[in-house]
């Protein structure tokens, strides 16, 4: 029992530097959607303009899942873990301050670059064989953490500063952390860690590609691109409404500082769902009940234009959103006849796809339309989710 109390100081140290960086992260994360607005206020811009805001997280998802394996096999963990701190730290900051277009959607690239890293260190620095447990932990204090982030940014900005300046927040624990982790023991290597296990987090699990793929028969090549559809799919849900919510609440009629603070009720819905996990009934596909929740949401978000009715639809649509993107990850890492680690690169894929997308998209029919008539993108989104979500006799795309 004394030979295991280091090893189990030192796993407990992994949990709350892990934690601590996610969270700062997923701070930073749920209120970009308030800073869009904030930011469409401040610098005279277009809230259409400031989707690519959002898609900072998907360029760093794509970028990380691709060189992130050749940086572990020169780096150590703790330094990759460091890097990523400060990185976001740096974004949080220029988000916050900037007085420019440009230097806000550099803030955006380096947040997501910052986080991705997080994200890529997070599932190896808490492999083993309690890692399922540890990773629920540290994922349900950061989307705790992530509904903070309107509520803070909304209730600054009805004080009298600019609500962004609440992401200041988000950089002291991260620079404490790189500084800590600097300081302590260099932690294993990469080739030394069993395979990593995916992260959830908001939509955003990182793993490298690594080699190219082996043939593999044309049945599990079908099988792998539905599944990596319906993580598409599901993660463009979701970055709607993440990112458009509080410009939403703003176009029913509040001001910038009320529609910050409403803006939390995606997260909430979100937090609550996550916690009830997939709902299961009879023999249906999870995806089903939960995309039904989301459809009920989308159009109370969408037909009524009344701020009450509009915060109720979030926290309705947080509630169904919640469960697709885990339920459909899981399934596409499940699939048979490819390794997990290779599925899981695919699924990073298929969150960087879908944020880097997904909003824009919204971004560019709410130019053609009004904002509440674009937000029904969503529904044949939900739609082809509902097709694609139905058992095969290779595989069950639950």
């Amino acid at each position: 029992m004394t030979a295991q109390a280091p090893v189990q100081a030192g796993a407990r140290a992994d949990e709350v530097r892990i934690g601590v960086a996610l969270s700062a992260m997923g701070f930073v994360l749920a209120g970009l959607g308030a800073c869009v607005a904030i930011l469409a206020r401040d610098l005279d811009e277009p809230t259409s303009r400031l989707a690519l805001l959002s898609s900072g997280f998907a360029v760093g998802l794509l970028l990380v899942a691709v060189v992130g394996p050749r940086m572990l096999r020169r780096w150590q963990m703790p330094t990759v873990l460091g890097l990523g701190s400060v990185v976001c730290a740096l974004g949080a900051v220029l988000i916050a301050v900037a007085p420019s277009y440009g230097v806000a959607i550099a803030g955006g690239l380096l947040v997501g670059l910052g986080g991705a890293l997080l994200v890529l260190v997070a599932p190896l620095m808490l492999n083993g064989p309690a890692a399922a447990a540890r990773l629920s932990r540290v994922n349900a204090v950061a989307s705790g953490t992530g509904i903070l982030a309107p509520l803070a940014i909304g209730t600054l900005d009805g004080l009298g500063p600019s609500g962004r300046l609440a992401l200041l927040a988000a950089a002291p624990p991260l620079l404490a952390l790189a500084l800590l982790t600097r300081r302590s023991k260099a932690g294993k290597r990469t080739q030394d860690v069993e395979p990593p296990v995916p992260v959830l987090i908001d939509s955003a699990p990182a793993v490298g590609l690594g080699r190219k793929w082996r043939r593999v028969g044309r049945r599990v090549v079908v099988d792998v691109g539905v599944g990596w559809l319906r993580v598409v799919l599901a993660v463009a849900v979701e970055f709607c409404f993440v990112v458009w919510a509080v410009a939403r609440l703003v176009a029913a009629g509040l001001p910038t500082a009320t529609a910050a603070l409403l803006g939390s009720a995606f997260p909430i819905g979100m937090a609550v769902g996550r916690a009830i996990g997939p709902i299961r009934w009879r023999g249906w596909s999870p995806v089903f009940p939960s995309g039904l929740l989301a459809a009920c949401g989308t159009l109370l978000v969408s037909m009524v234009d009344v701020p009450a009715v509009v915060a109720l639809g979030l926290v309705v649509a947080g509630l169904g959103v919640a469960p697709l993107y885990p339920v459909t990850l899981a399934a596409l890492v499940a699939i048979p006849g490819i390794s997990s680690a290779r599925l899981a690169a695919v699924g990073a894929m298929a969150s960087g796809t879908a944020i880097l997308v997904a909003p824009a998209l919204l971004a560019v029919l709410a130019r053609v339309v009004d904002l509440r008539t674009a937000y029904l993108v969503t529904l044949p989104l939900i739609g082809v989710l509902f097709l694609l979500s139905r058992r095969s006799d290779r595989a069950a795309f639950v």
